[in-house]
Parts: structure tokens; C-alpha cells; sequence
């Protein structure tokens, strides 16, 4: 699959963004690989290098609404990151059929790496107005509940739906509504 043909035009402004899994492995249906996700975020927050709005981590990909001085920098960092953490966390607990799936599946220009993790891109939108947040919201928070994992929003774990909520979620995100 080639380079997305997804842009991000106002590096600064608001964005809804979906991270991939490459196959679609259920990597994030382990705890310890969604918490890695959820490290990973909260970091670039505290650094001051994201602003989180929203976010769902489902089994295989995960949801954002965030904004950055170069959210493609932040976001290429975030996945580059994740991704080797993950990959050696595979490698330490010693779970070959997902490694070798990811080096099964690893595009031929990735010649720096054995392994691919993520999907190449991040399929950016740049949220253009209350009503569009507002769906984004909506669709994202929705997730699992679509997929019958949950009764409510507010149920799924790995989820800024409790925040919006005004209960207490896994990270910080600053309310967009």
C-alpha cells in the first residue's frame, strides 16, 4: 500500500486521527501494549508537545483528536516509539506468530526495521468546526460500543469518554466541548 494521500495543512489546528495496526493484529487486546499507547501519550502531553482532545484504543487501532506544533513530527515520533516498545515487549514475552506477522508484513521500502508495526499514515481531518468535533467525538467514543464490547461509552477502559463524562479516565485530555 502506497503513502497516504492524507494531509495535514494546519500543522497546529485540531485533528482527528486513526493509527492502524498493520493486518489489523489484535496487539491492543494485551494490556500491557495499550499501556504503552497510554505512556506514550500522556508524555508528549506533559512535554508539551501534544494536546490530546480525544482518544480510543480499540484491539487493533487506535482514535486521536489531538493538536501540535508539527503534528506530523508528533506523530511519527509517537508511532516510532511505540512501535519499538512494543515490538521488544513481543520479543520478551515471547509471542512469535504476531512477530512474525509483522515481519511477514513489513513493506519492502522498510529497510531500516525487521518488523512493521503500525499501518504507514494516520489518515489526518482537521476538525473545522464545533459540529464536526462534536461527530468525531460521537464516532470515536462510540467505537466500542458499535463493536458490542460495552453497554456505555463510559465503560470501555482505553477511552477519554469518562472524562467527558467528569469521571476520571486512564489519561488527562483537555475537553474539547
Amino acid at each position: 500500500m502506497g503513502r497516504s494521500r492524507y494531509k495535514v495543512y494546519e500543522i497546529d489546528r485540531p485533528h482527528f486521527l486513526t493509527a492502524t495496526v498493520v493486518r489489523w493484529l489484535p496487539v491492543f487486546a494485551h494490556p500491557p501494549a495499550a499501556r504503552v499507547v497510554l505512556d506514550a501519550l500522556g508524555y508528549l502531553q506533559r512535554e508539551g508537545r501534544l494536546t490530546l482532545y480525544a482518544y480510543v484504543i480499540m484491539e487493533n487501532h487506535l482514535h486521536l483528536i489531538a493538536a501540535a506544533d508539527d503534528l506530523r513530527r508528533e506523530m511519527r515520533a509517537f508511532k516510532s516509539y511505540t512501535a519499538r516498545k512494543i515490538i521488544d515487549w513481543l520479543h520478551e514475552t515471547k509471542r512469535r506468530a504476531m512477530l512474525d506477522a509483522f515481519r511477514e508484513h513489513k513493506q519492502a521500502h522498510k529497510k531500516d526495521r525487521l518488523h512493521q508495526f503500525w499501518q504507514e499514515g494516520n489518515h489526518p481531518q482537521q476538525i473545522q468546526g464545533a459540529e464536526m468535533l462534536r461527530q468525531k467525538l460521537e464516532y470515536l467514543h462510540g467505537n466500542p460500543v458499535r463493536r458490542g464490547y460495552v453497554e456505555e461509552a463510559i465503560h470501555w477502559r482505553y477511552s477519554s469518554a469518562r472524562n467527558y463524562a467528569g469521571l476520571p479516565g486512564l489519561l488527562e485530555v483537555t475537553l474539547a466541548l
